[in-house]
């Protein structure tokens, strides 16, 4: 029963936070500006954290040594959700949200460059795959079929994110609670994005009551929902499988974007995208790969010996 808890909690982790373009790309064809959606998301977000963490009567301290890490992790999450909001100008929102999905391989090489943590053949294989993905998504031919700005922005969100796993694992706040780290990081988000707003063309008024519940939903269900089922998760079938679990991010997406907002999806596309979602896979399961290989190594040389 836990298996199955944690599979599904698994499962609405990856589909809630695919649903982001159901979602936001309502409001940017009602005009609204990213740093508008996003200010209101991560404040609508952390207000709803807040009463949850106040109703469970959860302690809202926090040590003041930790405050610099929290500033630093609202940036990197921030920069992640800037960069993948800004990417829909380009791109549909399947494949932004794919582009998205490779940030366990930069995750990987961040501790490598770093961290100096070796990568397994079967890393760099996934490393291959996910940049063949990459050029089926983009080339067309020999021609571009995407904009590579708009490559290189949503790459960029998938660093930013990759950024904020490896910050946090490598923390002190690794150990605090989830809902109060998330809570913190989203004040943060907030406060940057008001910032942001305000030196462009400010925060923008609400266009409709109907913004106003897209607004709300994108607050909730991609953000808090899918924060929340994603550490029930983890807790019940543990990071690697959740991780796996995660493929159904891209696959909501690309499905939103062809069902709901009529976007065009290719074979060409459909080959990238199982590319990038095969080399993350291999990413997650590398350590059970190796183990795995090794022995069946072990058995079979003595049958030669």
């Amino acid at each position: 029963m836990n298996s199955l808890k944690g599979i599904f909690y698994g499962i609405v982790t990856s589909v809630t936070f695919g649903l982001i373009p159901l979602f936001t790309l309502p409001l940017m064809q009602k005009g609204m500006e990213f740093d508008s959606i996003l200010f209101y998301r991560f404040l609508f977000a952390t207000l709803a954290l807040g009463g949850m963490m106040k109703l469970k009567k959860e302690s809202f301290r926090i040590e003041r040594r930790d405050i610099p890490m929290l500033i630093l992790l609202g940036f990197f999450y921030t920069g992640s959700a800037m960069f993948l909001f800004w990417g829909y100008n380009f791109m549909g929102a399947g494949v932004a949200t794919t582009l998205h999905f490779t940030y366990p391989i930069f995750v990987t090489l961040l501790m490598f460059l770093i961290f100096r943590e070796r990568a397994s053949w079967v890393t760099w294989l996934a490393i291959i795959l996910a940049i063949f993905g990459v050029s089926r998504l983009s080339l067309k031919g020999t021609e571009l079929s995407l904009d590579p700005v708009g490559v290189v922005i949503v790459l960029l969100s998938a660093v930013a994110y990759a950024s904020y796993i490896t910050a946090v694992n490598r923390s002190r706040v690794r150990d605090m609670n989830g809902r109060k780290l998330a809570f913190y990081v989203f004040i943060v988000s907030t406060v940057l994005f008001a910032i942001k707003a305000g030196t462009n063309q400010g925060i923008q008024a609400l266009p409709d009551a109907w913004s106003i519940v897209n607004l709300i939903l994108l607050a909730v269900v991609p953000t808090v929902i899918s924060n929340i089922t994603l550490v029930l998760a983890v807790h019940h079938i543990g990071g690697t499988l959740t991780s796996i679990l995660g493929a159904m991010e891209p696959v909501t997406a690309v499905c939103i974007g062809v069902l709901v907002f009529s976007e065009p999806f290719t074979a060409q596309e459909g080959t990238g995208i199982l590319c990038i979602i095969a080399a993350v896979t291999l990413i997650i399961l590398t350590r059970t790969i190796q183990k795995t290989l090794s022995s069946v190594v072990r058995k079979i040389r003595p049958r030669h010996a």
